[in-house]
């Protein structure tokens, strides 16, 4: 569930710290208060797109919070992406700079946006207050009815099966029409092969190559300039040694009188240790240097081999191992693609599987669109729509992405009436009734447990508005559950209150939001009765109301 909510500098908002309860709560206020700003901030937290606009005027940046109990999945995932943190709670937090930059955390680690949505979706459903209209889209209606059949998964794997198939298909009939083609490259890609193969070049070889044609063509350099330093550091009485030996006697003579000069007599000895040592490793390395004629010509030679073949092909030495490994992949891609009895035998096992996923995802679309159907059916009964009947029809059709057939939501909105397409049959207020329930009854198996509703009470009111309360209300004690809304029947439904409005400070509108006690509640469930003037008759409704809830 959402335990709090910090908002910071956001839009109207300057300051806004809100705990919540389990159950069923509700946003109220007057238009333009900012209800929707706080959904708003939240969906920030939760990774959707931000823009600089969202900062408060003279605000240096935007930031919001947003803290949650932590689900057995989402544990789950964020132990995968490193990102734990307390044992019970989740902190999600978004920052936006005035100038449009954003950054985003999951438990005080910062993290990209994407990872931020992905933790999202564990926690929240949003049903924005414009959703019914989308139910008129038949790609919706396809995806309500896989998320209610618990199949957006299947759903998926028919798509890429389906992609999968029709991909072998064009390549067959490629490989049909240019198999001339074909053949000429392949005959290219063999010789490529046979040259690169032979010339036998290792990626790791060229670097190697080079350092060692460098040490075999200025050996000699190399051996004179050694033994010259060697010379420089340990020649009898004028090296470098013997000189540091000298100063160190002197100085250690003078130590016995001067103590503090034992630091100066110590780095002298060092240092006499170091040049004796460098001497030895010198000829050490006088000894090792290599005068080898016929190694600098084979390394000469290596070297003008593999730089031939890079101007052959033209790319660097060093891509040499790759094009070969590209030549046999290509080539053996061509062969696969010569054979075309066993091209179409692989397609056709592609289509084999693409039907058995179909199929099973037919069968249980066909199982929860009855189900579907007799729950919308029943719900709208509940919503003033008596004998009023929904369907999700399916029509075969030919072998797509998203499926065998097609999907379309038929409804009847009262008795009498025959089933019609959805976009063709309810009126403005039907439709907002319909999605209401589709949308109730989904999230009663829905994922996330946090249950979100913007408005979707739009084109709604008397009677009705009140069952719409209980139906929240109900869906509150399996989910948590924060509705914005406009009428009083569906506030009064509410365990948790909350009203926004706005005040202006300093000559800037800001946005405020209060937790409503019970007297609280009268007042603000009188106000969406009775508008501006509140009336004891008002507030008596009221009372009654919301000891009807």
């Amino acid at each position: 569930m959402l335990l709090g909510l910090s908002i910071r500098d956001f839009v109207l908002v300057d300051r806004l710290d809100l705990e919540f309860a389990p159950g069923f709560s509700v946003l109220t206020g007057e238009t333009g208060a900012g209800k929707s700003i706080l959904l708003d901030a939240l969906q920030l937290a939760l990774g959707e797109r931000a823009e600089s606009g969202v900062v408060r005027e003279g605000g240096e940046r935007a930031e919001v919070t947003a803290s949650f109990a932590v689900t057995p999945a989402l544990a789950a995932w964020l132990a995968e992406n490193d990102l734990e943190g307390d044992d019970d709670t989740c902190l999600l937090r978004r920052v936006v700079e005035a100038g449009g930059r954003s950054r985003a955390f999951v438990n005080g680690r910062p993290v990209t946006l994407g990872q931020l949505k992905e933790a999202g979706e564990f926690l929240v459903d949003i049903h924005g207050q414009h959703a019914h209209y989308s139910l008129l889209r038949p790609g919706v209606q396809r995806q309500i009815l896989d998320q209610y059949a618990e199949a957006t998964g299947l759903a998926v794997r028919v798509a890429d099966a389906h992609r999968h198939w029709r991909s072998l298909e064009k390549s067959c009939r490629e490989a049909e029409a240019h198999a001339a083609e074909a053949a000429d490259e392949r005959e290219r890609l063999h010789w490529q092969i046979d040259e690169l193969a032979a010339l036998a070049f290792g990626a790791d070889e060229w670097g190697p190559l080079q350092d060692g044609h460098r040490r075999l063509a200025h050996a000699a350099e190399l051996l004179q300039g050694a033994q010259q330093v060697v010379a420089m550091i340990d020649d009898e009485g004028q090296g470098v040694t013997g000189q540091l030996r000298a100063a160190h006697g002197r100085l250690l003579a003078l130590a016995g009188i001067d103590v503090s000069l034992n630091d100066a007599v110590a780095m002298l000895d060092n240092a006499l240790i170091q040049a004796e040592e460098a001497a030895r490793e010198l000829n050490h390395y006088a000894e090792r240097v290599d005068l080898d004629p016929d190694a600098l010509n084979q390394a000469e030679a290596r070297m003008a081999q593999v730089s031939d073949a890079a101007r052959k092909f033209r790319v660097r030495p060093e891509e040499l191992p790759g094009l070969l490994d590209e030549a046999r992949a290509r080539l053996a891609e061509l062969e696969r693609l010569a054979d075309p009895v066993g091209l179409r035998k692989t397609a056709a096992a592609a289509r084999a599987a693409y039907l058995k996923l179909a199929e099973e995802l037919s069968a249980k679309r066909g199982k929860a669109a009855a189900r579907l159907a007799k729950a919308v059916t029943e719900a709208m009964q509940r919503l003033s729509m008596q004998g009023g009947r929904f369907e999700a029809a399916l029509e075969s059709c030919e072998p797509e992405a998203a499926g065998l057939e097609a999907v379309e939501f038929q409804v009847a909105p009262h008795a009498g009436q025959g089933l019609k397409p959805l976009a063709k049959t309810a009126s403005g207020g039907e439709l907002s009734r319909i999605g209401l329930a589709l949308q109730t009854i989904l999230s009663e198996n829905a994922g996330a447990p946090v249950l979100i509703f913007d408005e979707v009470d739009s084109g709604i009111g008397g009677g009705v508005a009140e069952i719409v309360g209980h139906m929240l209300a109900e869906l509150g004690r399996r989910h948590q559950v924060l509705c914005v809304t406009h009428l009083p029947q569906v506030a009064a439904g509410a365990a948790g209150h909350f009203r926004v409005s706005k005040e202006a400070v300093a000559g800037h509108a800001l946005s405020r939001v209060a937790a409503l006690g019970r007297d609280e509640r009268v007042e603000e469930v009188a106000r969406m009765l009775g508008g501006v003037k509140i009336t004891e008759t008002t507030r008596r409704h009221a009372e009654e109301m919301l000891g009807g809830a």
